[in-house]
């Protein structure tokens, strides 16, 4: 087969980790087919230099780099976009990502890693007016709607995602195919302590914090502990939501925040935090449950099924509208932390049951028994 992988967004946040670690394994695993990688110019070099010996431009390489200066949700990605991939002469395409040209017609597959706009649109960090904001909104649920209609097949990241797509977007169960995320091997390296950390003991919330993150319910049960020296240190880039959050929090004593990490770091930071904190209205997976896990920090998590999903038994559950049971229940972990050892022990070994090794071998097979 000649198979395209839309790469567009391999070095954003999140959906790039995936697309990365996808295209790193497959290398490894697959000596059959031929994959054709759509990538925008800024990234051309780094996509170039992730693929193992590619010799460029050189016509039966399993491997090649077409360069696509197309931004995802646009009117250019709906028109523009589908002339490339025609001109590629593909037998099947992935996109990695919802943002799909409608009216590309050959066999095609899609990633998608939850449907949290449906429930929590984001137009307070709009600067758009309101009335252009809610044409955006109804024009990616249609996208999303008709992409989940025409796809050959549905890769979901957990059951939880799947559920939605199956509830939201009626499609038929067996179309969707689940394959889980895991975690870089860099999360898990040696650790390196960040500079300018001033608590000897904190909790750690890792991630964007847009509406579902729910961090103002972590912020009200940290404002209650009674242990006045620990501190609260949030992880994530710097963007509309995080710079409201830092003018809310500006007078609130031990909340810091630390715009950007290196994974070696945020290692550090797992690994030596009283607690990583997930409170979350809702996940598609749950990334940085399952990274604090691999690193032997407990998790204390909100109680929604994409949580309860990746850590099983291995957690601390609270209700996500409730911060007085969040905050007795962060208060007993800073009491006893030993008193949680086997949650911690539970929680690193079913972290050693999720793979991108394991995520991309079940994607091929998706890729070889879907009809084109």
């Amino acid at each position: 087969m000649r198979i395209g992988i839309d790469a567009r967004l391999i070095n954003q946040t999140g959906v790039g980790r995936y697309i990365r670690n996808l295209i790193e394994n497959l290398q490894e695993i697959d000596r059959k087919n031929e994959f054709v990688l759509f990538a925008r110019s800024n990234d051309f070099d780094s996509v170039k230099s992730s693929i193992v010996n590619l010799p460029a431009g050189k016509a039966g390489s399993k491997w090649s780099i077409i360069r696509t200066d197309i931004r995802w949700h646009s009117i250019e990605e709906q028109v523009k976009f589908p002339k490339i991939l025609n001109k590629e002469d593909l037998d099947l395409v992935h996109f990695p990502y919802f943002s799909v040209p409608i009216f590309y017609n050959k066999p095609f597959i899609v990633t998608i890693h939850d449907l949290i706009i449906h429930h929590f649109p984001t137009g307070k960090a709009s600067t758009l007016p309101s009335p252009i904001y809610w044409s955006k909104i109804l024009a990616y649920k249609y996208v999303i709607s008709k992409t989940a209609q025409k796809a050959k097949k549905i890769i979901a990241v957990s059951n939880s995602t799947k559920d939605e797509i199956i509830d939201h977007l009626k499609i038929d169960p067996n179309k969707i195919i689940v394959t889980s995320e895991a975690v870089d091997d860099k999360i898990v390296a040696k650790p390196k302590k960040p500079k300018n950390i001033k608590f000897n003991k904190f909790f750690l919330f890792v991630g964007n914090v847009y509406p579902h993150k729910n961090v103002e319910t972590l912020i009200k049960a940290f404002q209650k502990l009674d242990d006045k020296n620990a501190g609260l240190l949030f992880v994530g880039k710097e963007d509309y939501f995080y710079k409201k959050l830092k003018q809310k929090t500006n007078e609130i004593e031990n909340i810091e925040f630390m715009d950007y990490v290196l994974d070696d770091e945020l290692a550090w930071l797992y690994q030596n935090a009283v607690a990583t904190v997930c409170p979350a209205f809702m996940e598609g997976f749950g990334l940085p449950a399952l990274e604090a896990m691999v690193n032997s920090c407990l998790v204390i998590a909100s109680d929604i099924p994409a949580l309860r999903e990746v850590c099983k038994d291995s957690a601390i559950y609270f209700d996500p509208k409730n911060p007085e049971e969040l905050s007795l229940k962060m208060q007993k972990v800073l009491e006893n932390k030993t008193k949680y050892k086997d949650l911690v022990e539970n929680g690193f070994k079913r972290s050693q049951e999720f793979s991108w090794r394991k995520m991309s071998e079940q994607t091929l097979k998706i890729y070889e028994n879907t009809k084109y």
